[in-house]
């Protein structure tokens, strides 16, 4: 994110995001940390009018494809990334299993203290770089970029197989997944 924040200039238009844990931190690991994630986009979708095209967790970051119906994707996104970390970060300093829990909430802490906007931990990194989708080949491309980011890493063979992705509805032709997603005409 740059000085100002998310610079999404045509409010109308669908971007490619990608959200990073700050230092690249393995948090999504766990499954309790996936779900608050995953229950923050349904939030958003649900009250706050967020359409999701496409997307997939990976174990530190986040790859969205997004649109908002009233136009405030910046807004949505802003507040999405707020309430997950602060959750998240709760979610780890509660958690009794959590043999990592000093080691990341120091790596939270030393970015927030390095950060002026931040009181005391920063989860996200502040690049986002927002991508409009201008054009059927640069669309498609972010899309299997996004899809097969599991199989580049080595989690999974087929992206298809990866529960924390978008990839399973498209490769079925219908909504299947975790999320409820808007399907990308080309």
């Amino acid at each position: 994110m740059s000085e100002g924040g998310y610079k999404i200039r045509n409010r109308e238009g669908i971007h490619f995001i990608t959200f990073a844990v700050v230092e690249w931190v393995d948090v999504f690991t766990r499954k309790k940390y996936r779900d608050i994630l995953i229950e923050s986009l349904k939030h958003c979708q649900q009250e706050r009018g967020l359409l999701i095209y496409s997307w997939c967790v990976m174990s530190n970051h986040v790859h969205l494809i997004v649109s908002a119906r009233n136009n405030d994707t910046s807004e949505i996104l802003r507040d999405f990334k707020k309430f997950t970390s602060k959750e998240i970060i709760k979610a780890i300093s509660d958690y009794a299993g959590e043999s990592r829990r000093e080691w990341m909430l120091a790596i939270f802490r030393n970015a927030g203290e390095q950060n002026s906007r931040n009181k005391t931990y920063q989860f996200w990194r502040q690049e986002n770089h927002p991508k409009e989708l201008f054009g059927p080949e640069f669309t498609y491309q972010k899309l299997e970029y996004i899809h097969n980011n599991p199989v580049e890493a080595g989690v999974v063979e087929k992206a298809e197989e990866y529960l924390y992705s978008s990839a399973r509805d498209y490769y079925e032709g219908k909504r299947v997944g975790l999320l409820e997603i808007e399907f990308l005409d080309f």
